[in-house]
């Protein structure tokens, strides 16, 4: 017998799981699996860039990517991930803490429940289920999504294209380098957006375009619409009809802030949110108070909604 004959018969290579490579230990960064229907990068955006044409982006409810952050050990403005509806599916690389505040959202780590915040070994897989009460919920990560900035935010503007592309699946997302202690909770209370909500207004710059617009404000009655997303709440019920003597004008292109309730020619208001565009040539009522912007970014669809005009 050779010594060809003498020898084994090829083994087949072993299927290699993250948790057995080295190289793998030393990456801080998240796979993406799964996105759900939309799962975005946010900080807490780019604001003062208005005079570019820039809107200022950012998470639409900024208090619980905030809390996210401050729960992984993070600063407030570090970027995270603002996930549409769930659906997200992400793997660790790297040892890292993470949480998911917005409103009630099951967590999975490979499959099973968790509570948030919670720690990923290199190779865990982590899942979220549909949120209940809201729209969006947030992940924060020990060290933040460290994705290149634009105009000093890694923020991804869905109406001008800064910021990095909405995610798909195997995008590997770099982590920075974790610079405070996680902060743990016994109870983290989700967010709940009511059947109805009452938003408080302030009238102006273009109220003069509508007669008695502070009861036409106060009396209306609108549903949030499907056709809503992160540049505007579109808003189907009470017509706000111009005044006689501005039938038929046109208005000149004017700056918009975040909050703006323009009123377009069919009298259906839309309330401009954080990838507003920076001018409009439609009148604005009134704009909403800031304490009222989050709960109108996790707003579903058919949610009752009624304006109550401040001072």
């Amino acid at each position: 017998m050779t010594t060809r004959d003498r020898e084994s018969p090829p083994v087949e290579p072993r299927e290699s799981h993250p948790r057995d490579d080295p190289r793998a230990r030393r990456s801080r960064t998240l796979t993406v699996l799964r996105t759900g229907p939309q799962a975005l990068v946010q900080d807490l955006g780019r604001p003062g860039h208005a005079y570019l044409g820039v809107p200022p982006s950012g998470a639409l409810d900024r208090p619980s990517l905030a809390l996210a952050n401050r729960l992984v050990g993070n600063p407030e403005d570090a970027a995270g991930l603002e996930v549409l509806l769930g659906g997200l599916s992400l793997r660790a690389n790297a040892s890292c803490t993470v949480a998911v505040t917005g409103p009630a959202t099951p967590v999975l780590v490979d499959g099973v429940p968790r509570d948030s915040p919670l720690h990923l070994a290199p190779g865990d897989t982590l899942a979220l289920g549909a949120p209940s009460g809201g729209l969006r919920c947030y992940v924060a990560v020990s060290g933040g999504v460290a994705v290149p900035a634009d105009l000093g935010s890694r923020s991804t503007d869905l109406l001008s294209g800064l910021g990095p592309a909405p995610l798909r699946p195997g995008d590997e997302l770099p982590l920075g380098d974790p610079t405070g202690v996680p902060v743990g909770v016994d109870v983290l209370v989700g967010v709940r957006v009511p059947d109805e909500l009452v938003v408080p207004v302030l009238l102006g710059p273009r109220e003069d375009w509508f007669d008695d617009p502070a009861r036409r404000l106060r009396d209306g009655r609108w549903t949030v619409s499907d056709r809503s997303n992160r540049v505007g709440l579109r808003l189907t019920g009470t017509a706000l009809d111009r005044a006689a003597c501005r039938v038929g004008q046109e208005l000149p292109s004017e700056g918009l802030v975040t909050g703006a309730v323009q009123v377009p020619a069919d009298g259906k208001p839309v309330v401009f949110l954080a990838d507003h565009p920076t001018t409009g040539g439609y009148p604005v009522i009134g704009v909403v108070a800031a304490r009222a912007l989050p709960l109108l970014g996790q707003a579903p669809p058919g949610t009752r909604l009624r304006f109550a005009p401040q001072g």
